[in-house]
């Protein structure tokens, strides 16, 4: 489906929260691991080969993977950091997203379509292994690696592994707004986009989803002290 991904090419690393603000030591990493927008795609070859991929043009649709493959691959990073399965992952967008043209109604760049449809198959994903009851592991061993004050002499990619670990213990639907709302910078409108909740719905469901993560985090700082 196009050229392979590179994972290293899919993190970058700006902006800061409210969230990381009300969460210490753990906020301050999940703000260094905040990413920022890309710039918007040029839209008139774009509406060309969704065009041309709806009569079938293998080519046409081929383009617009090589245009969108980066910014899925960095959406469906956040949903795992299993090289075979984030590879699966990026996949099944392309191949959900070339079955569902014929829905694409313009209403929106062609890259917030896409990202929907990710942030779709990322989320089944979890659930599916919620179902199987596959937890990823947060050791106490892994929280005292967290810097107590800034992650800036971190490693990034241990920082990311360590930050993904611990939302992993959240259930899904708290991990994805978290996901979402704090990693990936979306405003409430845009995490209501992505998720097809209610802008209300997306309110509520952040301040659930925080402060079980605030409940997670005093209950295992309690079981390292001990």
């Amino acid at each position: 489906m196009g050229s392979k991904i590179r994972p290293d090419s899919l993190t970058g690393f700006q902006g800061g929260t409210l969230f990381a603000e009300r969460l210490g030591r753990t906020g301050s990493l999940v703000r260094f691991l905040a990413v920022g927008r890309k710039q918007p795609i040029e839209a008139v070859s774009e509406i060309e080969d969704v065009r041309q991929s709806r009569q079938g043009n293998s080519d046409a649709y081929r383009r617009l993977v090589e245009r969108h493959q980066d910014h899925v691959a960095g959406i469906m990073w956040r949903f795992s950091r299993d090289l075979r399965v984030h590879e699966e992952l990026v996949q099944d967008v392309f191949v959900e997203a070339y079955m569902s043209l014929a829905g694409y109604r313009r209403k929106a760049p062609f890259a917030h379509w896409i990202a929907r449809i990710a942030t779709r198959v990322g989320y089944r994903y979890w659930r599916r292994k919620a179902r199987r009851r596959e937890m990823e592991v947060f050791t106490l061993e892994q929280w005292d690696r967290l810097p107590d004050e800034s992650p800036d002499n971190m490693d990034p990619s241990q920082a990311a592994t360590l930050v993904h670990r611990l939302l992993a213990q959240l259930r899904p639907r708290d991990r994805l707004v978290l996901t979402l709302r704090y990693l990936e910078g979306c405003d409430v409108a845009e995490t209501a986009h992505r998720t097809g909740w209610t802008k209300s719905m997306v309110k509520v469901q952040t301040l659930r989803a925080r402060k079980r993560l605030e409940n997670l985090l005093a209950q295992t700082s309690e079981e390292a002290e001990e």
